[in-house]
């Protein structure tokens, strides 16, 4: 006797279009606003908002974790990421990859295999070592990493989006001729997007953009200049960091704080929008 399921399964997602797709959302008449997921609830929400693609974030899923950002394994976070992909169906997802989870080349090429067959659109890695008294790479050794990268994001069927990440201005080396140089390393490496998050002013990031020829991300800082200056000045993708889920745990202190020392809760008002978001985009 045959049954038949009472739920329609959702297609199948053609990853190489899928990354086809990723790559030229970098070439649209405005930049990309990629938010970056820590969960699955996470992606779905911003999903159901209407962007076209969503990114992993290190630091929020490592808070997610109980931890601080850099202290997840690579297995731990190609599962998160594999979550997230489950979770945006059809959009794009790019994950943050960290430093490759490995020093040398050949073992980034290892975590970009796993990550191949995670599903995923792109990855980034940094050149950030993950040692306070060494932070940044050499710039040979960084740029090998990348060439390595590449060589397996780009090998086919699907041709992963990887993005080259400059980690200077996050690790006390403001440094901007440093940081075009390695961008421009990058790009010569293989990057197919370019990436320096930490950069604030607005004449640096347009001299970022005019020295190199690939799209160039940058993240969305309180100091930083607007969505719209940003476009204006040639950038091509905005992402958030970790700035979306520690939001989110932000908004967790506070009614937990007003229901310690005031004894109220004024906070079921502030979940309304989130509980109102998951009635209607959780429910399929």
């Amino acid at each position: 006797m045959s049954t038949e399921s009472s739920e329609t399964a959702a297609p199948a997602v053609d990853r190489v279009e899928q990354a086809e797709r990723f790559l030229a959302l970098h070439q649209g008449p405005e930049p990309l606003l990629i938010p970056n997921a820590w969960d699955a609830g996470s992606a779905k929400l911003l999903v159901a908002l209407g962007f076209s693609a969503v990114a992993t974030t290190s630091s929020g899923f490592a808070a997610s974790l109980g931890r601080l950002d850099g202290h997840t394994m690579d297995d731990e976070s190609l599962a998160n990421a594999a979550v997230i992909v489950k979770a945006a169906g059809a959009v794009p997802v790019s994950a943050d990859l960290e430093n490759g989870f490995a020093d040398e080349p050949s073992k980034v090429r290892i975590t970009l295999l796993n990550a191949l067959g995670v599903g995923l659109s792109g990855c980034s890695i940094e050149d950030y070592t993950g040692r306070a008294d060494d932070p940044i790479y050499d710039l040979k050794l960084a740029a090998e990493r990348i060439e390595a990268a590449a060589s397996i994001a780009h090998r086919g069927p699907v041709r992963m989006v990887l993005t080259g990440r400059a980690e200077n201005f996050l690790h006390g080396r403001p440094d901007l001729a440093d940081t075009i140089a390695r961008l421009q390393a990058y790009q010569e490496a293989g990057a197919d997007v370019l990436y320096a998050p930490g950069l604030t002013s607005l004449d640096d990031i347009a001299s970022v953009v005019t020295s190199v020829d690939r799209p160039v991300n940058v993240l969305a800082l309180p100091q930083g200049p607007t969505v719209a200056e940003l476009a204006g000045a040639g950038v091509r993708r905005i992402s958030v960091g970790g700035a979306f889920a520690f939001a989110a745990y932000g908004a967790m202190i506070e009614a937990a704080r007003e229901l310690q020392e005031q004894g109220t809760y004024g906070y079921w008002a502030r979940s309304e929008i989130g509980r109102s978001a998951v009635k209607e985009f959780f429910a399929g």
